[in-house]
């Protein structure tokens, strides 16, 4: 075996010695290189010592790795760079100076931005303030920081950036703590911008309220903060005698405020009804959901309800409480099977059946429409307010939202039939009925009817029910001068063309701007006063009627008591007073005729049959057209804000459109 290993030896000569060489030459350099690395940043610290700023702080900056030297850092010129390079290069030792050495410039716009790349670390890139020093600034920024939290400074000096510099970035750098991995806060020149996802619902909520004060000199511009994954998204709308109650999660503030919207609504049907927004902003919901059509439909089932609670949880709807009447629970299944959103599941309903208490309904007028909501006990009440609503508007939709349900209060239809009128008579307002009790509410266009609301209330109301009326007066909002009203008139009545439709006294559509105008106009103009004339229709070629001697062909013209019956009705519409004058004129007129002589008139002759009327003369419109059609506009403008003492009749008008004149 010896002789053997000797020949081995023999045969390989010198390279059997190469691993041993090479363990001694590896053990030299991890021997020396620390010590040779070490050397050349001592020598190379006075170098960098030089190249002090009157921050204090050196720019340059440098880092041994074996004999290479690497240096960084932004020198104020191209000379300063040179010189300093010039000088590391007549040092003894290095065998390679890597330069990453730049030039201070005016960076336009100054971007600075702050990361956070992992737990504990965050990143700093962009440009920072050449008269900032780095290690100030960083101190600065880490202040703001979590503790343990440490820095990747990547940022180069640059001139330009604004005031109060480390101010914002400490405002930013803070903002990461709420933010997950790849939060981004960052500046561009006065602009703050911040993106990333929050890392739980409280600190989404900390971040949207801190926002809204940045730093003084700066503002906030882009913010894309997602809010933070939940596992069980859930949403709740409760109901209960206090009002509405919000709770659970939304995917955005956009979707927040339709929630809020939706609520609101819904609590002005109860005038004591408030919303309490606990909703927080959060995702997790599937996204084959449409969030908005959720609280939709959601609110639906909500109106269902007198308390209760409508809950969207584990993917599916359920609703459970007290049925707002026995026709909600039909209604509520309904509901669930043809209406539920797409990707909603059916949950569980569980709702009971009790008397309504109070018994509420109400009529509430806007300048868009007058709606109806609450309870009826029947289909004829409800006809029976319709019909008192409908003669006294012109064009507001009546919208009819109310429900069947029994437990109503004795006279529940007369009081609000009584109310009809009242609630029409105002600009904007409300009659609300509590069991017994009927409150109006509301603004008047004249202070007379808002004078005279509390004793018409208690008038028109049933035995053994209490009425409460605060009814205020609606003042102009401006006053012009007499030259501009007139000026104003001309302009609107210039180019009125408004024709009442043949045979008819009722307005159209196209009346309403020019008429609405001159109603703003008298609104404005206390002084104006206006004179309207309605047209009689074109005259048509009478047909020749095959009538026997002395039986006339025209039909005749209305009587002198039947003209004031008409005239003092239309007054009496318009004004709410009825015109005593005119009714004791048509009293007496009424009195003196006699009923055997009406009995001859109207009675044919004996032994022959009564004439046929003509067909023309049947379709023959009244004679007393012209002051009907002026009365239908006189009304308007009554109803749209004139006083009455601001507009009366003139002297009909030909065929034609209504004419208007300016009284002095």
């Amino acid at each position: 075996m010896s002789d053997s290993f000797a020949r081995g030896l023999r045969r390989a000569g010198w390279l059997a010695g190469l691993p041993a060489l090479a363990l001694i030459g590896v053990s030299a350099t991890l021997y020396a290189a620390p010590q040779i690395a070490g050397r050349l940043e001592a020598e190379a610290a006075d170098v960098a010592a030089g190249t002090a700023t009157e921050t204090g702080e050196p720019w340059l900056r440098l880092e041994a790795r074996g004999r290479d030297l690497m240096v960084d850092g932004e020198a104020p010129d191209a000379e300063a760079r040179a010189a300093v390079l010039s000088r590391l290069a007549a040092l003894d030792g290095p065998r390679r100076i890597v330069s990453g050495i730049g030039l201070v410039e005016t960076a336009t716009p100054f971007r600075w931005a702050a990361i956070r790349v992992g737990p504990g670390r965050v990143a700093l890139e962009g440009s920072r303030p050449a008269e900032i020093g780095r290690r100030a600034l960083e101190a600065r920024v880490t202040g703001a920081l979590a503790p343990g939290t440490s820095l990747d400074d990547t940022a180069r000096a640059a001139r330009g950036a604004p005031p109060d510099f480390p101010s914002a970035a400490a405002f930013l750098a803070a903002r990461l703590s709420g933010l997950a991995a790849g939060g981004r806060a960052a500046l561009s020149d006065t602009v703050l911008n911040l993106s990333g996802e929050a890392v739980d619902v409280p600190a989404y909520e900390a971040l949207r309220a801190v926002l809204s004060e940045p730093p003084a000199g700066f503002s906030i511009g882009r913010v894309e903060i997602l809010p933070p994954r939940v596992a069980q998204y859930r949403f709740t709308v409760e109901k209960d005698a206090g009002g509405i109650v919000l709770d659970g999660f939304v995917p955005s503030a956009a979707d927040r405020e339709v929630a809020r919207r939706a609520a609101q609504e819904a609590a002005q049907e109860t005038a004591s009804a408030t919303v309490d927004d606990r909703l927080v902003t959060a995702r997790g919901l599937d996204p084959a959901i449409d969030p908005k059509t959720l609280i939709a439909f959601a609110f639906r089932l909500a109106a269902l309800i007198q308390t209760g609670r409508v809950t969207f949880a584990d993917g599916a709807v359920s609703i459970s409480g007290d049925a707002m009447d026995g026709q909600a629970m039909p209604d509520a299944e309904a509901l669930m099977r043809e209406a539920r959103p797409a990707g909603v599941a059916a949950g569980r309903i569980s709702l009971t059946a009790r008397p309504l208490s109070p018994y509420r309904v109400a009529i509430r007028r806007t300048p868009e429409a007058v709606t109806l909501t609450g309870h009826v006990p029947d289909v004829a009440t409800r006809e029976r307010v319709l019909d008192a609503l409908r003669p006294r508007l012109f064009r507001e939709p009546i919208l009819d939202r109310t429900r069947l349900a029994d437990g109503a209060p004795p006279d529940l239809g007369a009081a609000l039939a009584a109310a009809a009128p009242l609630v029409a008579g105002l600009a904007t307002g409300e009659a609300s009925v509590s069991d017994r009790t009927l409150t109006l509410t509301g603004e008047s266009l004249y202070r007379e009817v808002a004078a005279r609301a509390p004793d018409r209330l208690a008038e028109a109301l049933p035995p053994g029910w209490t009425g409460q009326a605060a009814v205020s007066a609606r003042q102009p909002a401006e006053r012009r001068d007499p030259a501009t009203c007139r000026a104003d008139f001309a302009a609107v009545t210039a180019g009125a063309d408004l024709r009442f439709p043949a045979g008819s006294a009722v307005p159209g559509p196209a009346f309403y701007p020019t008429l609405d105008a001159l109603a703003a106009l008298a609104k404005a103009c206390p002084s104006l006063r206006i004179a309207v004339s309605g047209p009689a229709d074109p005259a048509k070629a009478a047909p020749t009627p095959a009538a026997g001697p002395g039986e006339g062909a025209h039909p005749a013209a209305p009587s002198e008591a039947e003209a004031t019956r008409v005239a003092s009705a239309a007054k009496a519409e318009a004004t709410g007073k009825p015109d005593a004058k005119a009714s004791g004129k048509h009293d007496k007129a009424e009195a003196k005729a006699d009923p055997k002589d009406a009995a001859k008139k109207d009675a044919p002759k004996r032994g022959k049959p009564a004439p046929k009327k003509p067909e023309a003369a049947a379709e023959e419109p009244p004679q007393d057209l012209p002051r009907l059609r002026t009365q239908a506009v006189v009304e308007y403008l009554l109803q749209a804000g004139a006083r009455p003492d601001q507009v009366s009749t003139g002297p009909d008008a030909p065929a034609g459109p209504v004419t208007f004149a300016l009284l002095p």
